[in-house]
């Protein structure tokens, strides 16, 4: 067990230290604010807070852990034996960042309470991220912030214990549009075959046709693959299926089709079903927990997880939308055009709500890879390095690695065979 004296607990003190103590370096951790207490402790112990008591283990702290609300900061990366890192702690500290207050302004997501201009989609743009402007958003900075004071931690107490954690791999299915062209109802369908005929999309046209009289099937009805390459490889897997009314960005069939249910019933007798929010339900709490009502209704079983479309997340009203709709689990922390880790982490973490200056119970699984990233890239080979260079970082931090991959990007036609793609990161990366 390891003993942190600090002059003040707080909220904040408290999700972090057990974040990186507990979650992600598996020690036991305990606080204190008196002396005595702490000197009295013979087992390894450190202290967070201005100045040194003895000839401890001594990081010294910035205040961002003892002050409340939000501040403008500024912040100045530099590096730490080749990891950027920030908030320097003076040359008495052990450590010379204090990684804690670094560690809570990536995993609150503070510079998201700033101001700043959203995208079309009301989302924080991921170029004003502080990782992405200074070149470390596919670093798990966090993780390895972690492990860095570990080893510091084991030079000067070897016999200090840690749980090592196990590296996991976790497939998300996002089905937003389970079929292109199937069970899309008469009007639709017409209308749809119209606006390829006026757009010169003859070969959907011919694709349409051999989908309506069953000579072809859907391509985006690729699910039955899916859960065999997931079988093959035995990947933990999850299919976040929208169930909502039609609306300018929800497309899917009709909720109430039958088709459609059965194919989300089929799919939970092999893997988890989550609920993909609709676009319209994001500003709406009523219409998300009639949602997942819906969908609860069609697999007979609770449903806990959520993921927003478009990965819209508005701090901190979207985790309290996801609260109040009890839901436990979010998997829409990741940016959808950048590959990387957008809270600096690949472990999952507690929503720290900084206005209510509290950890609220939904837990974060943030994912490091979305499919859309990489529609600008053009071989196979070229997305596969990339992919490899976040595994290994991943993996040297027994994290969590996360991907989206979408069945329509799955079935689609482009200059990347996707499929065969996806097969590659389940072979590869599964292990």
């Amino acid at each position: 067990m390891l003993l942190i004296y600090t002059h003040k607990i707080t909220p904040r003190f408290t999700f972090t230290m057990k974040q990186m103590f507990t979650r992600i370096l598996g020690i036991d951790v305990r606080f204190c604010t008196e002396v005595e207490d702490f000197i009295k402790h013979s087992g390894p112990k450190i202290t967070y807070t201005k100045q040194p008591l003895q000839n401890e283990f001594f990081v010294r702290s910035n205040d961002l852990l003892f002050e409340q609300g939000v501040n403008d900061l500024e912040i100045t990366p530099a590096d730490w034996e080749g990891v950027p890192c920030f908030f320097k702690a003076g040359e008495r500290s052990n450590l010379p960042f204090d990684i804690f207050s670094a560690s809570f302004f990536l995993l609150s997501r503070y510079e998201e309470y700033l101001p700043h201009v959203k995208d079309e989609h009301g989302r924080f743009p991921p170029k004003d991220s502080l990782a992405y402007r200074h070149k470390f958003l596919k670093l798990p900075v966090v993780d390895i912030w972690a492990y860095k004071l570990l080893d510091k931690l084991k030079d000067r107490f070897p016999d200090l214990e840690a749980k090592s954690k196990n590296y996991r791999y976790t497939s998300v299915i996002d089905v937003t549009t389970s079929h292109s062209f199937a069970h899309r109802g008469l009007f639709r369908s017409v209308a749809g075959l119209f606006y390829d005929l006026a757009t010169l999309k003859f070969r959907r046209v011919v694709q349409r046709v051999q989908v309506w009289f069953d000579s072809r099937k859907d391509p985006y009805d690729n699910f039955s693959h899916l859960i065999d390459l997931h079988k093959r490889y035995k990947v933990n897997s999850m299919f976040f299926f929208q169930f909502a009314s039609y609306s300018t960005y929800d497309k899917n069939v009709s909720t109430n089709n039958n088709k459609f249910r059965f194919l989300i019933k089929s799919i939970a007798d092999y893997s988890k079903v989550a609920l993909a929010a609709s676009y319209s339900s994001f500003n709406d709490l009523e219409l998300l927990k009639k949602e997942k009502k819906k969908l609860t209704g069609v697999i007979n079983r609770s449903i806990d997880s959520a993921r927003m479309r478009y990965n819209r997340v508005d701090i901190p009203h979207t985790y309290r939308n996801l609260m109040d709709a009890e839901f436990s689990y979010d998997y829409s922390m990741g940016y959808t055009h950048e590959i990387g880790f957008r809270a600096g982490t690949c472990t999952p973490f507690y929503f720290y709500d900084i206005p209510l200056e509290i950890q609220q119970p939904i837990q974060i699984s943030p994912f490091a890879i979305h499919d859309y990233a990489f529609l600008n890239h053009k071989s196979k080979a070229e997305i596969v390095q990339i992919i490899d260079v976040l595994y290994q970082r991943i993996k040297d931090v027994e994290g969590q690695f996360i991907t989206v991959f979408s069945n329509e990007l799955l079935g689609g036609s482009h200059k990347v065979d996707w499929q065969d793609l996806y097969t590659t990161v389940l072979k590869n990366y599964n292990v």
